[in-house]
C-alpha cells in the first residue's frame, strides 16, 4: 500500500492548515485579536489600548473616485407624520399606491 501521491509531493505542504489535516485539538482562529479581558463575574473589560484605530489621511487632491459622486445629492425622506417611514397608515398608503387596491 503507497499513499497518494498529493501527500508526498511538496505541493501538499506549501498548503494552509485546516481542521481536516490535523488531529482533534487543532484551533484555527479567525485572526482577530482580543481587544480586551474577561473578568471573574463574566464581564468583558474592554482594554483601549488593543483597540485598532485607523487614521484616513488627507485625501484632497487625491487622483482616485470614490465609487459614488460627489455631485449626488442626499435625499431626505418627505413624511407628515412624527413616525416617518414607520408609521402605519403612511405605509399602506404608500403600498396602496405602488400595487394597486386590495
Amino acid at each position: 500500500m503507497q499513499p497518494t501521491r498529493a501527500l508526498l509531493g511538496m505541493r501538499y505542504r506549501k498548503l494552509r492548515l485546516t481542521t481536516k489535516d490535523v488531529n482533534k485539538g487543532f484551533y484555527k482562529g479567525t485572526g482577530s485579536g482580543s481587544m480586551g479581558r474577561h473578568t471573574s463575574r463574566g464581564g468583558y473589560i474592554i482594554e483601549w489600548n488593543k483597540v485598532r484605530t485607523y487614521v484616513c489621511p488627507d485625501l484632497t487632491g487625491f487622483k482616485l473616485t470614490p465609487f459614488v459622486t460627489n455631485a449626488v445629492k442626499r435625499t431626505y425622506g418627505q413624511y407628515d407624520t412624527k413616525l416617518g417611514p414607520r408609521d402605519p397608515q403612511e405605509y399602506l398608503a404608500r403600498w396602496k399606491s405602488e400595487n394597486g387596491l386590495d
